[in-house]
């Protein structure tokens, strides 16, 4: 949940609580590396109990899996839960041939994971950049995938998505903000300053133009942006968003989409800097699919209005 276009364009998926997994603690959790084919390690954890098997794809690209895990854990009560950090994120692989970031590589990551647990079809929850992925994978993979669940999903196809949100975010913040987040970005490059530092500064004013209300939902967040490694967090802010953004190039799934058998659920707020126009794409590509746009809500609707 970053893909930082313009400085304060990241699409984060949560930001400060303290403890991220306090939710489920009474699921069992577990933690440790798959390696993939081409030998890389990424890092990932598991909770809960249940007969269906959930992969929780977060967004960015380059945050990790502490951006969604603390609001995902309720899955938990009645699924397995696989969370993983996406290569050049997190505590996963930071590779030093950028190459090795594309979205060729991602996709056959996330299929290493789901046969490292030895999953045939999984569901796949994914949030902000995370759904592009999860499509992209789906269309790969369509035995692989029983459904889908997208929250506040980028479009479809490239388009005049970027200029759209990028003017939606800079009318949601003053000189004085973007001011702030240029110095948090700044120091987030500098491997001489403190990553995590400056990754809470950057996420105290970037979450709040991605959230309806933010002084009554900002509390309510339970997931970290800023709790994984430091290394992880400045390569994946500063190297893997760029890169694999880049790597999708103009990227149009809508007739691909067409074609795949996979009942999906979109939902969005209705607030939401991602234009709701272009989000209605996925339905009206994919076959079996609907949207729930959610009142009084913008980037986290599970967190925004969980009644709903």
């Amino acid at each position: 949940m970053c893909i930082r276009r313009v400085v304060f364009s990241a699409l984060p998926i949560g930001l400060v609580a303290a403890g991220t997994l306090t939710a489920q603690r009474s699921a069992p959790v577990r933690e440790g590396y798959v390696t993939t084919s081409d030998s890389a390690r990424l890092f990932y954890r598991v909770m809960g109990r249940g007969g269906d098997t959930l992969i929780a794809i977060h967004g960015g690209p380059g945050v990790d899996l502490e951006s969604i895990a603390g609001d995902f854990a309720p899955l938990a009560g009645r699924h397995v839960v696989i969370f993983y950090d996406q290569r050049g994120a997190g505590r996963s692989e930071l590779p030093t041939d950028t190459t090795r970031l594309a979205a060729a590589r991602q996709i056959a990551d996330l299929d290493d994971v789901r046969r490292h647990f030895g999953a045939r079809r999984v569901t796949l929850v994914a949030h902000s950049y995370g759904p592009l992925l999860a499509a992209s994978y789906a269309l790969e993979h369509p035995d692989a995938v029983k459904r889908m669940v997208f929250f506040g999903p980028v479009p479809p196809r490239r388009g005049d998505f970027w200029q759209r949100f990028g003017a939606s975010m800079a009318q949601r913040l003053d000189s004085a903000a973007r001011d702030r987040l240029a110095d948090a970005s700044k120091r987030l490059a500098d491997p001489n300053a403190d990553a995590r530092k400056a990754c809470r500064d950057y996420w105290a004013v970037g979450m709040r133009p991605r959230l309806a209300e933010p002084d009554r939902t900002l509390p309510l967040i339970k997931s970290d942006l800023c709790a994984s490694d430091p290394a992880g967090i400045r390569y994946g802010l500063t190297v893997t968003n760029r890169v694999v953004m880049a790597s999708y190039g103009n990227w149009d799934l809508r007739e691909r989409l067409r074609h795949l058998d996979v009942p999906t659920l979109v939902v969005h707020g209705e607030q939401e800097s991602i234009p709701m126009d272009l989000v209605e794409e996925w339905v009206t590509s994919l076959p079996h699919a609907r949207l729930v746009k959610v009142p009084k809500a913008a980037h986290f609707t599970y967190a925004e209005r969980p009644e709903l």
